[in-house]
């Protein structure tokens, strides 16, 4: 069987996978958020914490709770970093840095889960498995709190109220994740990735010298890293390690499990809202674009150029044999066009236009079907863009899902969709504009330019993904990195929580022969182009100096 058909069975089982999962965990999560019934282990937490789940929340409330949860979030994982060297289980290693310990709390808590330090040589157990893997949880579980508020937000009618921000982020942690990422770590140790927590211990020469791996609690943290979209590696190769990605099964697997909630997701929404109709519109923009990306990304790698490239089969560099570039683009897309960030391969290495599509898959806002909650609310803020692009070219007010799009709805969606380029190419220009920060590329010219663009569309973007070759353990970029990642995952969710609030006030309008009708595929095709021609617009010139440049040349 060549590369290619090898490829495509991969791509068709997984889609498969999905379809099998699709139905009833979308049904299961839309019954989760919508209960009023409340189980004893969460019964318990809500009391530590002095939470009363029953009480509703207009959406300052609730917006408080996810800011005030978060705050709380990042100072106990700084804290923890830089007390490590005191903590049992440390592994020997000594505490974190300011700089670094700064940039690591932020990005676990903002669902990035960046990196800049060698997991296996910095972070012990405790810091891995109490800290890290909690985050993974806790901050998955705040973007799916924020998904429903919004989808709240247009089913419900007359009141500002979108539920109770403790008992979504409760439910979506004991009930969804937990029990999905139990599940999940069996099935990666039965592929063979690691589960212990032994020490530090020698493997063998390498190169003349001892070469020494830790062991961890790996498979438990790699099942949450990909469900939650988080893509924080307990070692630095992150999903090339075959202590956390052994085989070609267990790299589908962990594809499967990126992919499965941001896209069930789709049917949660349609649920709630009370059309499963609209649930798959939304469905299938997200399918076109991902199947889109991913088929182009493997026509790019494939592609020969040169007698390097007819030799390996194809673009072998950076990528491990045991996956070969089907697999390895597969991860890329899904990696990529959600806000996981873990990889099995060096984006670096990648063809000029393969990187691009890793790239613009972040600057899409990775909806497609995007991080978990973070991509369902980031779609349905492009769909309502769609709707008003479509009310200006007939003239009517434009409405979605029963509630009309006026001045102060359209304000916050473009509000939304500004904030992240701003931060991206605010930072890159003063990034490439100062002399220090330009040191810490590996390559020059248009390579060296989208090292740097990457990291700063990996960070607000909330991605945690590295193009590799930037040395970005550094205080400039720890620093800046890490308050992309903070302002690009707190900022949106002002202005959806201000949406969701704005949109539950309404009285529902009733549908009209000259309604838009948005559960048909016309309007998904509409918010498809809306999507790239956004996209394109913001970032076109950028990556003409990176990727495009890149690609031409070669």
């Amino acid at each position: 069987m060549s590369s290619q058909a090898a490829g495509l069975l991969q791509l068709t089982a997984l889609i498969a996978a999905l379809a099998l999962a699709y139905r009833p965990l979308g049904d299961y999560m839309a019954k989760v958020y919508s209960s009023e019934k409340h189980y004893k282990p969460e019964k318990w937490i809500y009391k530590v914490i002095g939470a009363n789940p029953a009480a509703e929340m207009r959406w300052p409330a609730y917006l408080r709770g996810v800011l005030a949860f978060s705050a709380v979030s990042v100072l106990f994982l700084y804290l923890l970093q830089r007390i490590q060297g005191s903590l049992p289980g440390s592994l020997g290693f000594s505490s974190i840095d300011p700089d670094q310990a700064f940039n690591t709390a932020a990005s676990f808590v903002a669902n990035t889960n960046w990196q800049s330090y060698y997991g296996e040589q910095a972070m012990g157990h405790v810091v891995q498995t109490g800290g890290l893997a909690v985050q993974n949880f806790l901050s998955a579980a705040v973007g799916l709190a924020v998904a429903v508020a919004l989808v709240r937000g247009f089913a419900r009618s007359r009141t500002g109220e979108l539920g109770n921000f403790w008992a979504d982020l409760v439910r979506g942690t004991v009930r969804i994740l937990v029990p999905i990422s139990v599940i999940g770590a069996l099935v990666l140790v039965a592929c063979g990735a690691i589960q212990n927590f032994s020490g530090i211990h020698q493997v063998g020469q390498f190169m003349g010298g001892t070469q020494e791996w830790n062991g961890g609690a790996v498979a438990s943290q790699e099942a949450i890293k990909e469900l939650g979209t988080n893509g924080g590696g307990y070692f630095n190769a992150n999903s090339a390690h075959p202590f956390e990605n052994p085989n070609p099964l267990s790299n589908l697997f962990e594809v499967f499990l990126i992919l499965l909630i941001p896209f069930a997701l789709t049917r949660t929404f349609g649920r709630m809202a009370g059309s499963l109709r609209q649930g798959y519109a939304i469905l299938g923009a997200m399918a076109v674009i991902w199947i889109g990306f991913t088929a182009l990304m493997m026509w790019t790698e494939f592609a020969h150029r040169g007698p390097a490239f007819e030799i390996a089969g194809g673009a072998m560099e950076g990528k491990e044999t045991r996956f070969g570039i089907a697999g390895s683009s597969i991860f890329a897309v899904a990696t990529t066009l959600t806000s996981t960030g873990a990889v099995n391969s060096f984006h670096s290495s990648y063809t000029g236009f393969g990187g691009g599509i890793t790239m613009l898959g972040m600057q899409l806002g990775e909806i497609a079907p995007g991080g978990v909650g973070s991509g369902l609310y980031g779609m349905l803020i492009m769909a309502v863009i769609a709707v008003f692009i479509a009310g200006l070219m007939v003239g009517r007010t434009p409405e979605y899902l029963g509630k009309k799009i006026g001045t102060r709805q359209i304000k916050l969606a473009a509000c939304y969709i500004l904030v992240t380029p701003a931060l991206v190419l605010g930072f890159t220009a003063v990034a490439m504009a100062l002399p220090t920060p330009a040191d810490s590329m590996t390559n020059s010219g248009a390579h060296g330019f989208s090292e740097i663009l990457y990291a700063y569309t990996s960070g607000a973007n909330n991605n945690g993904s590295a193009f590799a070759g930037l040395g970005a353990d550094t205080p400039w970029f720890n620093t800046t990195i890490g308050l992309a990642m903070l302002l690009g995952r707190f900022l949106p969710m002002v202005f959806v929580l201000a949406l969701a609030g704005s949109l539950a006030e309404q009285r529902p309008v009733p549908e009209t022969a000259g309604t838009l009708r948005t559960d048909k595929p016309l309007y998904t095709g509409l918010l498809v182009g809306t999507i790239l021609i956004i996209t394109g617009l913001t970032y076109f010139p950028a990556l003409a100096l990176g990727p495009l440049a890149e690609g031409l040349a070669s």
